[in-house]
């Protein structure tokens, strides 16, 4: 036996010596370590309230998003001067060598589209040839992004593991009765709202801002004069929006012929007034003034439902240190106290996803916990076994949980799997103690003498 042996063997002796000394003295006093197990456990329900949670915490995968919207009705040179500020801002990041490249998409992914929209990324530098975090980053520039006028413009961190969402953490849908009703309410929580510092761009997508103009046809003065409402609506189809009205082929493909007025025809309401429809009964051009009047309004450009509901969203950026969960539980608050009983709260895109989770979190655990009880029961033919052997599992949780708080963890779904495979590991050496307990009262040994070996064994 060498030297090192001998120096190790000797220390966990002693170990093994005071850890037999406290488990006698803890058999000697069954009632009060009881007690002290059940207050322990207990514990895990504060631990579990006072811990930060999240579907899953932000990775560095080199990226960060910027969703860019202007006001409604803004034209695309608008949107893309704005743009082109946002570029001069992000630039620096390149040339501190932070960054590789800064791409812009001006309009929507899809055609047609809106043009007041844009979408921005940055892909930065690989881990080892940056000093900053992407998530230092991402910080550093929201300050210039919310100092551009006209656009309201935030950075995001992509979301992890590989989910596709390229919209805000933060993302509340109120449903109710009609979206002027809704839109009071989003009015007065986004105005709430603003006043927290750990939600940043809060915004919704209902805005009554779109400009509109209403045709309203006098009917029977058309038909006196031999003009459908057909002819009408067709020809503002055609001369304000475009029809496709035939095809071409050129060189072995084959194009669409679009009609459509000129841009300098169509770029004002007194271009409505220009228009003539062509009379059915006398074949003459008609003025559309003779039977239309127009009237000037506003509305959203999109009107969305949910369930079958009329909907607004709500959505918002996470401040440092403020977590979806605390994000959320505010804006369900203030909506309860701002909106009626006809309000409706259901949630999209990561606020969806980290609900679900958290509620499939328990329904794991609770089925977790029957299983093994159940397969514990078949292997001992006994529901003492068991029920001796599960009693770990609440002590075990709560010091995960607490450690989880001291060192400024959150609960998401990487702490959730290790919990769940913690209560396993628990429960696997509760049942072999528990077994060779039960060998030494074959061979004689009395039931706590057995106990107090078989923890020191094992």
């Amino acid at each position: 036996e060498g030297l090192f042996y001998r120096s190790t063997e000797l220390i966990f002796e002693k170990l093994a010596s005071a850890y037999r000394f406290g488990l006698r003295f803890a058999v000697a006093l069954p009632v009060v370590i009881i007690a002290v197990a059940v207050l322990v456990s207990a514990v895990a329900y504060e631990f579990y309230n006072r811990l930060p949670k999240e579907f899953a915490p932000t990775e560095d995968r080199g990226i960060f998003f910027i969703p860019v919207k202007a006001v409604e009705g803004a034209s695309f040179d608008y949107t893309e001067r704005n743009v082109r500020k946002i570029e001069a801002l992000l630039n620096p990041l390149v040339e501190q060598g932070d960054a590789v490249r800064v791409f812009a998409l001006v309009g929507s992914f899809s055609r047609p589209g809106p043009v007041n929209t844009a979408f921005m990324f940055s892909r930065l530098v690989p881990w080892e040839e940056r000093e900053r975090s992407q998530q230092e980053i991402v910080r550093s520039v929201f300050p210039g992004l919310l100092s551009i006028p006209g656009v309201r413009a935030f950075a995001i961190n992509p979301a992890s593991l590989g989910q596709r969402s390229f919209g805000a953490p933060v993302d509340v849908i109120v449903r109710g009765p009609s979206y002027e009703v809704i839109n009071e309410w989003v009015d007065r929580v986004i105005e709430r709202a603003a006043e927290n510092p750990g939600l940043l761009n809060v915004d919704k997508d209902y805005s009554e801002s779109q400009p509109q103009i209403f045709v309203d046809i006098d009917r029977d003065r058309a038909s006196d004069l031999g003009v459908s409402i057909q002819t009408i609506g067709r020809t503002l189809e055609t001369l304000m929006g475009s029809r496709n009205v035939s095809t071409y082929e050129e060189g072995g493909k084959q194009y669409d012929v679009i009609m459509r007025a000129r841009i300098e025809d169509r770029s004002s309401q007194n271009d409505l007034e220009k228009v003539y429809v062509r009379s059915d009964r006398s074949d003459r051009l008609i003025p559309l003034s003779n039977f239309v009047s127009l009237q000037e309004a506003a509305g959203s450009a999109e009107l969305k439902r949910t369930d079958r509901l009329r909907a607004v969203r709500i959505t918002a950026s996470l401040g440092p240190g403020y977590t979806l969960e605390e994000a959320l539980g505010y804006l369900e608050t203030l909506i309860e106290e701002e909106a009626t009983d006809e309000a409706r709260i259901s949630f999209g895109g990561l606020s969806r996803t980290f609900k679900d989770s958290n509620k499939a979190l328990l329904f794991t655990f609770v089925t977790a916990f029957l299983v093994v009880f159940l397969v514990l029961a078949a292997q001992f033919e006994s529901f003492i076994h068991p029920i001796i052997i599960m009693t770990s599992v609440p002590l075990a949780v709560t010091g995960a949980l607490g450690a989880m708080l001291f060192y400024g963890l959150s609960l998401n779904v990487y702490s959730q799997i290790g919990i769940i495979m913690l209560i396993g590991l628990t429960a696997k050496n509760a049942i072999l103690i528990v077994e060779f307990a039960n060998q030494l009262r074959d061979e004689g040994m009395s039931v706590k003498e057995a106990v107090v070996e078989a923890s020191v064994i094992r």
